[in-house]
């Protein structure tokens, strides 16, 4: 018999839903996460959400008193601005639909990051901001009109576990678009796509990596599409009923995080 926790040489952790809820944090996640660094198991915080920079998502745990560290922390920003500087020339315009960080990881690719139409950005980039409002979505609606416009997704979640319970997420503002523009994203940077937990699993040449996380569509798809065992938990949005529904199976489902450290963890 051993811990879950005992037969992988990696840990993907999503945060909200998995962690905290809002800036609660989730029983036992504190103490989970002092387990995994206790027993020398590498962890990477893979986080869906592009609204903080890795430093204010690792302040943002530690505040809840979960240990964490800005260079663990890996969020679909930089993901999708490195997407966008691989398609479009140096120093072209990007209409950011978003918070401070993404602009941030915009500028970091060598693209202009702006907020009108009238700059004549090349590419729309969409992450989720509870901040955003209509006049920045009428000014993405308006360059989506043309259709040689590029338009990335830092993520596609509808919906976002809060503390006071699930509320609309990037997906679900990006929908604004595609009824007005009738378009889709032509890409998305964050989980369901597997890029982030490839990308740790070769920093640190894993061979047995587990995901966890609280969504079926986006955290578990995820890593089952990167070839990794998953966990998922029952704290954030997806549940049991949810569960039984889907077509996506987790390797592992625990009621929460502390799951990873029992004995007789099953699936």
């Amino acid at each position: 018999m051993s811990r879950l926790l005992d037969r992988h040489d990696l840990i993907l952790l999503d945060v909200d839903g998995v962690l905290v809820l809002g800036r609660q944090p989730i029983p036992g996640a504190a103490e989970t996460i002092a387990a995994i660094r206790a027993k020398g198991v590498p962890l990477r915080f893979t986080t869906n959400s592009p609204r903080r920079r890795p430093g204010e998502v690792a302040e943002m745990l530690n505040d809840a008193g979960i240990g964490a560290r800005a260079d663990e922390v890996t969020t679909p920003s930089a993901i999708a601005a490195a997407a966008l500087a691989h398609r479009l020339p140096p120093g072209a315009a990007v209409l950011v639909v978003g918070s401070g960080a993404l602009w941030d990881e915009v500028a970091a690719a060598g693209l202009r990051p702006v907020d009108s139409a009238d700059d004549e950005p090349q590419a729309v980039v969409q992450g989720f901001d509870p901040a955003i409002g209509w006049p920045v979505l009428a000014e993405a609606a308006l360059v989506l009109h043309r259709p040689e416009t590029l338009w990335v997704a830092t993520n596609l979640d509808d919906t976002w576990p809060a503390e006071r319970g699930v509320v609309p997420g990037n997906g679900a503002l990006m929908a604004v678009l595609t009824t007005t523009t009738g378009r889709r994203p032509d890409l998305s940077a964050g989980k369901p796509e597997p890029t982030m937990f490839r990308q740790q699993a070769e920093l640190f040449d894993a061979r047995k990596p587990l995901v966890i996380g609280d969504r079926l569509d986006t955290d578990i798809e995820g890593g089952l599409r990167a070839g990794f065992d998953t966990l998922l938990v029952l704290t954030g949005v997806t549940d049991r009923a949810a569960m039984a529904r889907a077509h996506v199976r987790p390797t592992h489902v625990g009621e929460s995080i502390t799951h990873l450290l029992a004995e007789s963890a099953v699936s």
